[in-house]
């Protein structure tokens, strides 16, 4: 790798026994597998240390699961590190340790992504989930490594759209009259200009009879076609505004000293404002009191005001 990514030593697994918890056996229907591993920047030396511990119940294709990991430093596609493949199991121990060298200026800027894949006997990579881990949502300074697990999720089949795709999740709490709205990712974004000046933001706004009601706005990520977010919105909504309300999720570029430019929109909500995925995304949130559905959408173009 070209100097800023190392590999170094070995996980010391008796140091992380704490986590055999709940994490090891409350899986949700549907799992594709669970990752554990440790982040830790040390700021003196810029270096990020990534410990890969272990995965469990990967789904793999066929009878037996050989698994490798490789290890991105998003935005940059091109570098990544690779553990070794464990053969023929689906719960596979790593206890492997990661160094990416990286600037305390750009290090909330990045994004881990973890790909784990299974290697068949042509030695052909099929890929098994990913996991996305925004690094300026965890405090990454300390004494010992954090220590972190999460879900796999798969990877969208679907060719990116025309002015890419936006992935995020609704939950309504009636109890509470609480509308929660997850951005995740976006994928495929047509940039303008120069990337490396260019930093996008997702505005999730709450309409009721079309009409403004409340706008939140994600922190702006950097030079990417397919930002990760991971930032939760909540708005105040009763039971019975939810026929005439809707949410409109724009994503906007900004460059230096100009203003934001629309790159595309997703509007969600009842029949009167969307339809096929959009309206389906809705009802299922309605159908699915307090839980999270995730969903991909398509931007459609937005004028520019």
């Amino acid at each position: 790798m070209a100097g800023n990514t190392g590999t170094v030593g070995t996980i010391n697994p008796d140091l992380y026994k704490f986590l055999e918890d709940k994490s090891e056996t409350n899986f949700p229907e549907g799992c594709l597998g669970r990752l554990w591993f440790s982040v830790e920047y040390q700021q003196d030396a810029e270096r990020l240390l990534v410990g890969l511990i272990k995965a469990r119940r990967l789904r793999a294709p066929s009878e037996s699961c050989s698994p490798l990991v490789k290890l991105h430093l998003l935005p940059d596609e091109r570098r990544f590190l690779q553990s070794k493949t464990k053969r023929k199991t689906s719960s596979p121990q790593f206890d492997e340790h990661f160094i990416f060298q990286v600037s305390s200026k750009n290090i909330t800027q990045r994004v881990l992504r973890f790909s784990v894949y299974h290697v068949d006997r042509q030695r052909k990579h099929q890929l098994l989930g990913q996991v996305f881990f925004p690094l300026r949502n965890e405090p990454l300074a300390g004494d010992c490594p954090h220590v972190i697990w999460r879900d796999l999720e798969a990877e969208s089949g679907e060719p990116p759209s025309e002015f890419g795709d936006l992935q995020f999740c609704l939950s309504y709490n009636d109890c509470l009259c609480r509308l929660t709205v997850v951005v995740l990712r976006a994928k495929g974004l047509q940039l303008q200009e120069d990337t490396s000046f260019v930093s996008v933001f997702v505005k999730v706004s709450l309409m009721n009879h079309n009409k403004f009601v409340k706008c939140k706005k994600t922190s702006a990520v950097l030079g990417s076609a397919n930002p990760v977010y991971s930032e939760t919105f909540s708005f105040k909504a009763d039971p019975a505004e939810l026929d005439t309300a809707s949410l409109s999720l724009t994503v906007l570029q900004s460059t230096r000293g100009e203003n934001s430019h629309q790159l595309g929109r997703v509007v969600v909500g009842p029949y009167m404002y969307a339809r096929g995925r959009q309206l389906e995304h809705w009802n299922a949130m309605l159908s699915k009191p307090k839980e999270l559905v995730k969903r991909w959408h398509a931007l459609c173009p937005t004028p520019e005001p």
